[in-house]
């Protein structure tokens, strides 16, 4: 086992990992044991009672932060003929069809999320099995299979982000950064719970929100005290 860094071990020392926390305190203890050099993200994983292998309760979506995210993405756009130039002027970094899908079937990734009109889904589709796993695949559910490319982009840049169950039935996200400000963390927190609050299956028994918790990049998962749970 590797040694522990001092940073590290002073960060985690600053959590209890068997008390559960308010929200608020738990930010403001995230946002004391950042310890990275660059601005760290901070995270949200939520663990549902649903069982992903089930279609009605493999939920997906998503939500535009009301306080932003704190990047800016590199946004590619699959579309073409007055699509495509509306990409362009919306602010896509990459626009085009046939000609990305060959550079990224040749190892290039320089983008951080993907849109497509409806129309090229069908040459999309070849780039299943390396955007997939990575969770790039526009999907109509986050609202990034649309010929309303513009608006998409725009949302993107806005503070959207994707909200997916894992097979472990956990769904991660950002939402946010460390020198966010406490109770701007806490709206954006708000707003992917309230999000999967709505996205609850009814086939979904017992317990639905079985934990939360909080972390910065590199950091300690702090447990929250949530209500709904």
């Amino acid at each position: 086992m590797s040694k522990m860094g001092k940073k590290f071990k002073a960060a985690f020392e600053k959590v209890d990992p068997a008390r559960k926390y308010d929200l608020k305190e738990a930010l403001r203890i995230a946002k004391e044991t950042a310890f990275t050099k660059f601005d760290s993200s901070v995270d949200i994983a939520v663990r549902l009672g649903v069982d992903p292998r089930k279609a009605d309760q493999n939920i997906r979506a998503s939500v535009v932060l009301p306080k932003g995210t704190g990047k800016r993405f590199r946004v590619l756009v699959f579309a073409k003929g007055e699509k495509e130039k509306e990409a362009r002027e919306a602010g896509a970094e990459f626009v085009g069809a046939d000609d990305l899908v060959a550079k990224i079937q040749g190892g290039w990734m320089e983008f951080d999320r993907v849109v497509a009109t409806p129309d090229l889904m069908g040459v999309v589709g070849r780039l299943g099995k390396i955007l997939g796993p990575r969770g790039l695949m526009p999907n109509p559910k986050t609202g990034t299979v649309t010929f309303n490319v513009k608006e998409a982009i725009q949302e993107i840049q806005a503070g959207k982000v994707d909200v997916r169950v894992d097979k472990a039935g956990i769904v991660h996200a950002s939402v946010g950064k460390a020198s966010f400000a406490v109770d701007d963390l806490e709206e954006n927190v708000n707003a992917v719970l309230a999000l999967l609050l709505r996205l609850k299956p009814s086939s979904s028994k017992g317990t639905y929100v079985k934990g939360v918790f909080i972390s910065t990049t590199m950091g300690p998962g702090i447990r929250v005290e949530y209500a709904a749970a």
